[in-house]
C-alpha cells in the first residue's frame, strides 16, 4: 500500500515496493514548507497548514491504514520527517515545528504499538533538492529557490531518500530501524554547508 501527495513519488514509492517481498508499507510523505518568515511577521494560517500537512495528515492516513498494517503480520509505517524536526533556525519556526512533531508522533507510535507486529520509521533528510519545495517556500521565486542550493556540488535528490526507505523496508520484520538523518557530504549540520566557490 502507497499514498503521497505527488503521483511522481507514488509512483516512485511502488517501485520501492516491487523490490520488498513480505512487507506492507505505508510511507508518510510531506513536505509543506510554505513560508520563511519569522515568528513575529508568521501568517498563522500558513503555520496551520504546515501542521496539517506534515503532522495531521499523517496522523489520519495512519489510522485510516492501521488495520491493514496490523493484518498483514508485518506492517512498516516510514513517516518522512527532516533535519528541520532536530533543531531550530531563523524563518522557520512553522516548519521546524512541524516537522519536530513528525519525530514526537514517530516515537510515540513505536512506544503506544510496541507489541504489535508493526514496525515505525522516521527519515529525516537535511538538504534535498527537489524542484517544487524550495518553489512553494519561496512562493514561486526560482532564483530565492535555487540560491537554497548555490554552490553545493551534490545535494541529496529525492532517489537517495527512496534508497533509504527500501533498505528500511527490505530489512527482516523483527528490525526496526527508529530514524535515519541523511545529509549530503556538504552539509554538516543545518547551518553548516559548504560550497564551492
Amino acid at each position: 500500500m502507497v499514498t503521497g501527495r505527488n503521483i511522481n513519488r507514488v509512483a516512485l514509492a511502488q517501485e520501492i515496493a516491487q523490490t520488498v517481498d513480505s512487507v506492507d508499507v505505508l510511507v508518510n510523505n510531506a513536505g509543506g514548507a510554505v513560508d520563511a518568515a519569522t515568528v513575529e511577521e508568521a501568517d498563522v494560517e500558513d503555520w496551520a497548514r504546515m501542521f496539517d500537512l506534515n503532522a495531521l495528515s499523517m496522523v489520519r492516513v495512519t489510522q485510516a491504514l492501521l488495520p491493514a498494517l496490523r493484518k498483514s503480520g508485518n506492517g512498516l509505517v516510514v513517516n518522512m520527517g527532516s533535519t528541520a524536526g532536530r533543531v531550530a533556525y531563523e524563518r522557520g519556526g512553522g516548519y521546524t515545528a512541524a516537522k519536530h512533531a513528525v519525530k514526537v508522533l514517530t516515537a510515540t507510535l513505536r512506544l503506544e504499538l510496541v507489541a504489535e507486529p508493526l514496525r515505525f520509521t522516521e527519515i529525516a533528510p537535511g538538504m534535498v533538492r527537489t524542484e517544487e519545495f524550495g518553489l512553494v517556500r519561496f512562493e514561486g521565486d526560482e532564483e530565492k529557490r535555487d540560491a537554497v542550493y548555490d554552490g553545493v556540488a551534490e545535494p541529496l535528490v529525492a532517489e537517495d531518500i527512496a534508497e533509504a526507505v527500501r533498505w528500511v523496508a527490505s530489512l527482516p520484520a523483527h528490525v526496526d530501524i527508529d530514524e535515519i538523518v541523511g545529509r549530503p557530504r556538504a552539509q554538516a549540520a543545518q547551518h553548516k554547508v559548504f560550497r564551492e566557490q
